[in-house]
């Protein structure tokens, strides 16, 4: 288990009341299990928002310190093929659980990550041995899961955790820990991680690290993402007509503070918002920005697009069609 693994499971949330940002997913699971009338469960939602933590409380809660014994969790990103179905999923389904619950649970982590060979076999297992088994699927993109799988399971969707929720969880290690937060740091940290909560404890671990002093200079370091101000620098050279100097700035913040083309095109889209010009044209240069990234993506060079870009917010500065 790496260092940034064990830091987030010390401060994993062990009761349903600990968990941040779900309160109506958490309700709804909390009073299933109560009544111990669960049904299949899907949980879908973006990294980092406490997915995996809510299996592992369903588990503990049903089956207190046994729960090892009664539960397999198996990461389907590894282990993705038709063969994790039919020899680990259906050797440990078949068997009844050692306590007085009358099911074990499975929870398959990036469900979305299996081949439809696998789904198709998971469908039938988890139809098969509903009386001696409880499947919990965990994935990004429940569209990824074929519709039989859907529909054998209630389905749960999260949400990212807005900046309260990342802030409580910041105050609660920052305490436990000692460390000292300068004033700006919980907003520079949610920016990093927006609302991924997993990468908002790397951030602190990677700084404290470092030092217990905190604060978003460091946060930026370590997350290795551009300032907004730097950003802000660039397209108002750009706005302005400049285009040598805001492709010169660019240029220094690409090279001088190591930070990839992808990096700046979310720093610049994030940034589009607040210039002075008309909505329209604000309008427009968001879509520029994401012909940019789309380019990118394919596997155009960093700069030639940027360049390009910036290009898109000189002629709007000057008032012409982009």
């Amino acid at each position: 288990m790496s260092q940034n693994e064990i830091w987030t499971e010390k401060y994993r949330p062990t009761k349903f009341e600990d968990v941040v940002g779900q309160q109506e997913i958490i309700k709804r699971v909390k009073s299933l299990v109560q009544s111990l009338n669960i049904p299949h469960l899907m949980f879908a939602g973006p990294a980092g928002t406490g997915k995996s933590t809510l299996a592992l409380i369903v588990v503990k809660e049903l089956f207190g310190s046994a729960w090892r014994e009664n539960y397999l969790e198996l990461n389907a990103s590894d282990e993705r093929g038709i063969d994790v179905v039919r020899q680990k999923v259906k050797d440990f389904a078949r068997t009844k659980a050692l306590e007085n619950i009358p099911f074990k649970v499975i929870f398959l982590d990036e469900a979305d990550a299996l081949t439809k060979e696998a789904q198709q076999a998971l469908r039938r297992t988890m139809e098969n041995y509903t009386n001696t088994c409880r499947f919990i699927l965990s994935c990004n993109y429940s569209s990824s899961i074929i519709d039989p799988i859907q529909s054998r399971c209630v389905v749960f969707r999260f949400k990212l955790l807005e900046k309260k929720d990342v802030g409580e969880v910041i105050k609660k290690i920052a305490e436990r820990e000692k460390l000292v937060m300068a004033e700006g740091t919980i907003q520079s940290i949610y920016e990093a991680s927006e609302g991924d909560c997993r990468r908002a404890i790397n951030l602190i671990q990677a700084s404290a690290a470092i030092t217990s002093q905190i604060d978003s200079e460091m946060i930026n370091m370590m997350a290795s993402t551009t300032k907004p101000a730097g950003i802000r620098i660039v397209l108002d050279y750009a706005i302005a007509g400049d285009f040598v100097n805001a492709r010169d700035r660019l240029l220094d913040v690409m090279l001088k503070e190591s930070v990839a083309g992808p990096d700046i095109i979310k720093a610049i889209q994030k940034e589009i918002w607040n210039l002075p010009v008309e909505p329209e044209i604000k309008v427009r240069l968001t879509e520029k920005t994401g012909e940019a990234e789309f380019r990118m993506t394919e596997g155009s060079d960093e700069f030639v697009q940027l360049q390009a870009l910036l290009a898109s917010f000189v002629l709007a500065g000057q008032g012409k069609s982009t």
